[in-house]
């Protein structure tokens, strides 16, 4: 049967129709779109699938908001399981961006759960710690990465096992997101001792803010590789690899993005590309960015109207301790695309 383009990211219905699944039991055989490896994946590790859920969610969040002044904000469609629409089954820059952060947020997502203690089959990563620095001892939870990384590969790239272009494209940018994770850890630190002193500083291994992850992904989509397929005969068959369109650019590493698609231009609705197009979008009018009304707005100008909005306004402090304030009425020009 010939399947969507979109790889894993059909089931991100997971994350979309599941956020809010908490502890509430959860029937592997329920959730939409699964192949027969996530649905055995689902089945082996029920406890995290919550946690699953919750990072597709918050890739999806994180893709809303990095897209947020772009022609395509990372809209999602609510009754439909391929959640993106027909955008991601175009091998795209967007298609690229959307598999990273996805898969990064899944691995972030279940390596905090597991140090939360939420989860009984992981807990605090005790492997990667290596000598105390000066003034500072191992203590708290250092956050399991590789262990969060594990269950995002097995669940992301369960359906990209075919022997072609894209199923490389996107496996390629699923571990560029998980790897994401891994450049961002950092040490984190906490000072014990009398009233607040240092005199002992316990460290351990800590996730960024996603907003961080989020940040870093954007600039690699910005930095994304084009590139070809070539087509190889090998004893299982034809298969499909990717190759740098341009040898005068530096090769993409394993942390970058790539793509082999032309993304459509985002300004008109078109059912067969996904877009929306970016008619009533509110615009930005002193910016020259690609949120600035000219870009974002595609030429055809824009229409503005004012907007009254009720504010905090004229705060004092009292001793001690709370702030009073008065509610006063801006007003404020609005302008959105025609």
């Amino acid at each position: 049967p010939q399947r969507k383009k979109g790889g894993w990211l059909l089931s991100l219905a997971v994350g979309h129709q599941y956020s809010s699944l908490g502890t509430q039991p959860i029937l592997c055989g329920s959730i939409p779109g699964l192949v027969p490896k996530q649905l055995r994946f689902c089945r082996n590790y029920v406890e995290i699938m919550p946690s699953v859920a919750e990072g597709v969610k918050i890739g999806i969040q994180e893709c809303q908001h990095q897209f947020r002044g772009r022609r395509w904000n990372c809209t999602t469609v609510n009754d439909n399981l391929a959640i993106f629409g027909p955008v991601l089954d175009k091998a795209t820059r967007e298609s690229a961006f959307v598999h990273a952060i996805a898969s990064a947020g899944v691995a972030f997502a279940v390596t905090r759960a597991c140090a939360e203690g939420s989860a009984t089959i992981c807990g605090c990563d005790t492997r990667h710690k290596g000598p105390p620095g000066e003034g500072w001892k191992w203590g708290g939870c250092s956050e399991d990465v590789e262990f969060g990384s594990m269950v995002s590969r097995e669940f992301a790239d369960a359906r990209e096992n075919r022997p072609d272009a894209r199923s490389a494209m996107n496996r390629h940018n699923n571990e560029a997101g998980r790897m994401s994770l891994n450049d961002n850890m950092f040490l984190k630190c906490k000072c014990h001792g009398l009233s607040g002193s240092c005199e002992v500083k316990t460290c351990w291994w800590s996730q960024p803010d996603f907003r961080v992850i989020g940040d870093y992904m954007k600039d690699k989509y910005d930095s994304a590789s084009e590139m070809v397929v070539e087509k190889h005969r090998e004893s299982r068959g034809w298969v499909e690899t990717l190759r740098p369109k341009y040898n005068y650019f530096k090769p993409p590493t394993e942390r970058d993005l790539v793509y082999y698609e032309s993304s459509p231009n985002f300004c008109d609705p078109n059912p067969e590309t996904g877009s929306f197009g970016t008619r009533d979008r509110v615009c930005n009018l002193t910016s020259h960015g690609i949120d600035g009304c000219d870009l974002l707005c595609c030429g055809r100008g824009h229409n503005t109207r004012t907007e009254k909005r009720k504010e905090k306004c004229h705060c004092i402090f009292h001793w001690c301790c709370y702030v009073s304030c008065q509610e006063c009425v801006r007003v404020y020009d609005v302008h959105t695309c025609k």
